[in-house]
């Protein structure tokens, strides 16, 4: 996986406001860009050192205008493609979360933001452990969501999948709402997220709202 230096990441970020869209360190996510201004800022990040870009849950502020979540995931574009038509497929590689510290304001015709990475230190660095994981349970838990949610998957892939990788791809992957996918982005550790993610999935089985369970 992609390595980047704390030293090369920079005050000022592009953000991309994207429901449900959930990136997280050391992990990949396949956007479609074809939006006029999101083309701009795909063209604009390219030219930089760092090729980076904010992933960013938006949620809806009290006079239901759209506002940003103060953390979010900066991944480093690392493959691309063209569409006959114009758009581009393109590939980020998760390097660190971040804390908007205040959006930027300009002509612009995409949203950037100052950042501190401050905190998230950890991020950079080498794959998680989660020590207390019970890979048999969890994914008992999961095949009765998949069968809930008539997902397909490749079972035996999953119980030889480094832990990592299969937390947070399923954070990643699994059709949850924004508020849910936020909690999966700032939970603190590995074994932090993997709990959120199974209590998700318990709740969802249970026929109960996220709402209760992130109050």
């Amino acid at each position: 996986m992609l390595m980047m230096n704390p030293a090369d990441l920079p005050d000022t970020i592009p953000v991309f406001p994207l429901p449900g869209a959930l990136l997280l360190p050391r992990a990949r996510l396949p956007l479609h860009l074809f939006e006029p201004r999101y083309l701009q800022m795909f063209e604009d990040v390219l030219k930089t050192p760092h090729r980076l870009i904010g992933m960013v849950q938006p949620h809806k502020g009290p006079k239901g205008e759209e506002q940003l979540h103060a953390i979010g995931c900066a991944g480093r574009i690392t493959q691309f493609s063209e569409t006959e038509d114009g758009r581009y497929m393109i590939t980020l590689a998760g390097i660190s979360r971040f804390r908007i510290t205040q959006e930027v304001t300009g002509f612009s015709p995409y949203r950037k933001a100052e950042v501190s990475w401050a905190g998230f230190e950890r991020d950079m660095g080498a794959s998680e452990k989660d020590e207390k994981f019970d890979r048999d349970a969890f994914l008992a838990v999961l095949k009765r969501f998949f069968d809930a949610h008539d997902l397909q998957t490749d079972w035996e892939s999953l119980k030889d999948a480094e832990t990592e990788l299969l937390i947070n791809s399923l954070s990643m992957l699994c059709p949850f709402d924004p508020e849910e996918k936020q909690a999966l982005l700032e939970a603190p550790s590995l074994g932090t997220r993997r709990e959120t993610l199974t209590t998700l999935i318990e709740f969802s089985l249970r026929g109960g709202s996220s709402e209760e369970i992130l109050q």
